[in-house]
This record gives structure tokens, C-alpha cells and sequence, in this order.
């Protein structure tokens, strides 16, 4: 079955296919966006109800292989110690992230020149700088102005309350004389754009039913479909087709019921996220692309970038209140985070200041660290932690190697007979320095904060939610997939605009870069529709 052709079509809802689809719809050309996912409503969120952290390990758990909704897909992650988490559904992993939105440094752009490692992106912070103010804008960002860590930049709100946590932490890095400020968060702090402020009561992880989350489904999807954009769920494409001019010509997908169509476009835009849009590339075979859709480079799949993520947990013996209030979104420090030529590793890290855990959730880490026993002692020893608790998120920059990559899995498919992708992924010894380093520094500003009983972990297993480099932007096209504006080096209407094309990831959670690269990609697309084709 085919349907018409359509002018633009979206492959993902999530956060660059929602910011794309927005930024497109005032050209008036007929926008198609596709989700293999669904709407998800605020009332069936587990945050309504008092099993919520047990549903967020389980039903609602940000795993696909442990979730395995009807939407999902399976991965294959034998061969890496970190695990892909995401959200299949309409605005994807935002639903279930924790909105901690920082921006990358000017130096992210600039590895390969002040670091000598990975390569120079081609374009910069100040090509983004428009980007990410306006999507700031949009989505409604929380923070305070004037962090010397950062070129400025104003915010539409003012930032998330520090609580008594967040007071005691920060008096350990004045001890010390560290960097921290107010992280930017995606959480809106006061009444905006018809949403109300957030309530500071802490799930943000397993769904805000309340909207104060800025995830992609309430801010840019109402927008975006105001303008004409036309959404349609339950399609899980499988392939991008493609003619002898190696024009993409639309693409096969089944409906919520499994029957196959295609569907023809002039233009097609992938925004899957790191895993999923090498996966649809790699199993869009043809007889001008034998392995793989865009893939002359041989570079589709590869240079796979998970962000290790450390934690360090410290008890207090005073009540902090830790479990209230955005369980991502406190402070930060980029004390750490560029390179420092007396260190044993190039780049750095971030320290993001996260809440303690729900009662659920601290009894069960308890148990798993053997810190809370089972038995006559628990209650005694649950009293000690649960609101006395306080964690520092390590987010390590992972540099781009090429043998840490996305393939098909030649065994296992999802419910539609595609081909689920295979996770093959090691962690460098620069990260595992970095990482060690973190501990050490974290450990120490745990102390000056008055901690008493300080745990350390990582890689942590289930934090793989950040997907990136694996169709990698670029001039050569022998280096990379696309260029400086996203476009396929060899499918010249084919274009990707989630965290695929980043040629390093930084050391910050990577949203609010995803959406400024995917904004400045519709508008480059835009300044040049009258030779898009040429």
C-alpha cells in the first residue's frame, strides 16, 4: 500500500524531531513526522500513584530490555558494560530524563585543536549560540545568569530551589574553593506558556504528570502541530528507500496492526537517536548501498559515545529533606571539566548534583550495597539514609572510537521482524582515569560537606541514555555521514539531526545541544530549499 507523497518526513518525535518539525512548519510544505511509539497520557505516569518506584524499575524502567513495551525494541548489550536506556514514544527519552540541561562548552566543539584527540566539529558555540537561546525560550529553561564556567546567557526563569541538600553540598565545594552553580534545568519554576510550575515533589524520572518537565511531547509537539504538522504514531519504520540517482524516495513502515506501507517523501529527516538511526541506515540495504543507507564512509555505526557515569553517595547524619524536589536538577560543577595538562587524562567531567532516592528505591539500593540489611537491624539502618542522602552524577566525556559501534543483531528482531541492533562498546582507559580522578574528588567534596558514611560505583550499568556520534557530522566526506548542516554526504535529501551527528559528546548531558543542532540544521535546510536537491 502507498500513500502520497509527502514533502518532509520525520523519522522520531523525540527531542530533534519535535524541535526540526517545528522549526520547519512555517515553509507551509506538508511535514510528516512518524513514531513507532505512542501518546502518553499525564494520568497513567507512575508518578500518580504510590507504586511509582516500583514501576519505574520495571513497566516504566528506562531499559527497553527490561520494560519491553509493545513500542520497544530489543538490544543486544553482552559486549558493553553499559546499557542503552530510552523512551519509545511521542517526545522519546525527554518523557522519562531528568531535564538537567546544561549546554556544551566552546571547547567541545574544539578537541582535536586544543586537545590533539578526536576531530574539530565543523561549526561552533557561536554558530549555536542563537539555538540554544531560542530553545531555552521554547521549552522553557530554569537557571541563573552569570556562571563563570560558561559564556553568558540569560534564562527565561529563575533556577530550582538548592533546598537544604543542595545548601549542604555547596558549602563543601566553598570549602574547598571549587566551581559550582544552579544547574539549567528543563523544569519550569514558575506558571509558563499555559504550564504550571513545578511542585518539587520529586518522580521526574518515571513521567511528570503535572507538565512542569519540558519534555518534547508538551512543548514543541503542540506547536508544531498548530503550524500543520501532521504526527502519526504507531509506525515503526524499517527501511529508507532509495532510486539509481541515489535520491531517498520515502520509506516501508508498519502500522500499529503490522501491515506494511510505504510512504514516498522529497525530503527525508532521521532523528532516532544514536542507536536508533545507525540501525534504520544499516538495514536500509540496496543495491547502491550494500552496507547500509549513507554509508560509503563505512563510518554509519561507528564511534558509539555512552558517557560513563560515576556516582558518589554520601549519608549525613541530619535530616536534608534529599528526596524532594527534581531528582536531577540541583547544582553542578565543572570544576574538572577541561583538560588539565598536571592530569593522567585529557578532557573532564561533570559533576551534577542529584537528589536522594524515594523510600523504595533507598531500601533497595541499601539491600544491593549491603548498607540496609533484611532483617532486625533494617529500620535502624533505612532511618540512617533515606532523606539524609546526597549524590554526585559523574558524567565522563567519552571520546569517539570507531570499535565502539551500533550493528544489526543477526538473531534477534523486534515484534515487526527487524533486525534489533547490537551494542559492541568498551570503555578507554581515559575515561577509566577520568572516572577513578572523579571518585577521588568527589569523595573529597563529600567530606568538606560533612558526610560520614561515602559509597562510590561506576560505570553504572542502566545509564547508557546518552547516544552519540555514531553518523558523525563533518566536511570529508571520507570522516564522516553528513555535513556541517546534516545532510548525507551521499543521499543528498537525507538528513539526520539527532545526537548521531555529534563528533564529540562533551561532558554534559547532551539535550539542550541535540535541540540547538537540530534547530540550526531546519534552518540551514530552510536558507537553502531552492537547491536543496542540487
Amino acid at each position: 500500500m502507498a500513500d502520497d507523497i509527502v514533502d518532509v518526513l520525520i523519522i522520531g518525535s523525540g527531542a530533534s524531531g519535535a524541535a526540526v518539525a517545528w522549526r520547519l512548519a512555517d515553509t507551509r510544505m506538508r511535514i510528516v513526522c512518524m513514531e513507532q511509539g505512542d501518546w502518553t497520557h499525564p494520568s497513567d505516569y507512575p508518578s500518580t500513584r504510590r507504586s511509582w518506584e516500583a514501576e519505574a524499575a520495571a513497566s516504566a524502567s528506562p531499559s527497553p530490555n527490561i520494560r519491553k513495551g509493545r513500542d520497544d525494541y530489543p538490544i543486544n548489550e553482552d559486549d558493553s558494560p553499559i546499557s542503552i536506556v530510552n523512551y519509545n514514544g511521542v517526545g522519546g527519552s525527554t518523557v522519562l530524563y531528568s531535564a538537567h540541561f546544561p549546554r556544551f562548552h566552546p571547547s567541545d566543539f574544539r578537541v582535536r585543536t586544543l586537545d590533539g584527540v578526536a576531530d574539530d566539529w565543523p561549526l561552533d558555540y557561536a554558530t549555536l549560540e542563537p539555538y540554544f537561546a531560542l530553545n531555552d525560550r521554547n521549552i522553557g529553561v530554569s537557571g541563573l545568569s552569570g556562571d563563570p564556567a560558561m559564556p553568558p546567557h540569560d534564562l527565561p526563569l529563575p533556577p530550582i530551589p538548592l533546598g537544604k541538600m543542595g545548601e549542604t553540598i555547596a558549602r563543601g565545594f566553598n570549602r574547598l574553593g571549587w566551581h559550582w552553580w544552579p544547574s539549567d534545568s528543563a523544569i519550569i519554576t514558575r506558571d509558563y506558556e499555559g504550564r504550571e510550575a513545578c511542585a518539587n515533589l520529586g518522580p521526574c524520572h518515571s513521567g511528570c504528570a503535572k507538565g512542569a518537565k519540558s519534555s518534547a511531547d508538551i512543548t514543541y509537539w503542540p506547536m508544531a502541530r498548530r503550524a500543520g504538522v501532521e504526527l502519526r504514531t504507531r509506525c515503526r519504520v524499517s527501511e529508507i528507500l532509495v532510486d539509481d540517482n541515489d535520491m531517498a524516495t520515502g520509506v516501508v513502515y508498519f502500522d500499529e496492526h503490522g501491515v506494511e506501507h510505504r510512504q514516498r517523501a522529497e525530503v527525508v529527516i532521521l532523528a532516532c537517536n544514536g542507536v536508533g538511526t545507525p540501525r534504520l541506515l544499516l538495514n536500509s540495504t540496496s543495491a547502491r548501498f550494500p552496507q547500509g543507507l549513507a554509508n560509503r564512509s563505512g563510518l554509519v555505526g561507528k564511534n558509539l559515545m555512552l558517557h560513563p557515569w560515576g556516582l558518589i553517595s554520601g549519608a549525613f547524619d541530619e535530616q536534608l529533606d534529599s528526596h524532594y524536589g527534581p531528582q536531577g536538577c540541583c547544582l553542578l560543577s565543572k570544576q574538572f571539566y577541561e583538560t588539565d595538562p598536571g592530569r593522567d587524562f585529557v578532557r573532564g567531567y561533570n559533576m551534577q548534583i542529584t537528589r536522594g532516592t524515594g523510600p523504595v528505591m533507598t531500601a533497595r539500593q541499601g539491600l544491593t550495597r549491603g548498607t540496609i540489611p533484611w532483617g532486625a537491624a533494617h529500620h535502624v539502618e533505612f532511618a540512617r539514609r533515606y532523606d539524609r542522602t546526597i549524590n554526585i552524577g559523574i558524567c565522563c566525556e567519552d571520546l569517539p572510537e570507531e570499535h565502539n559501534c551500533v550493528t544489526l543483531d543477526p538473531t534477534l528482531t523486534d515484534s515487526s521482524g527487524i533486525p534489533a541492533p547490537r551494542i559492541s562498546y568498551r570503555m578507554s582507559d581515559n575515561s577509566k582515569r577520568m572516572m577513578q580522578h572523579s571518585f577521588e574528588k568527589g569523595t573529597e567534596v563529600m567530606k568538606a560537606a560533612g558526610a560520614l558514611d561515602i559509597r562510590t560505583e561506576g560505570p553504572i550499568r542502566y545509564a547508557g541514555w546518552h547516544l552519540l556520534g555514531t553518523a558523525r557530522m563533518g566536511r570529508d566526506p571520507a570522516r564522516s555521514v553528513v555535513n556541517e548542516w546534516g545532510r548525507s554526504h551521499d543521499v543528498r535529501n537525507l538528513f539526520i539531526v539527532d545526537g548521531s551527528v555529534f563528533v564529540t559528546s562533551g561532558g554534559v548531558n547532551p539535550t539542550s545541544t541535540i535541540q540547538a543542532v537540530a534547530l540550526y540544521i531546519a534552518d540551514a535546510m530552510k536558507a537553502r530549499l531552492a537547491n536543496l536537491f542540487d
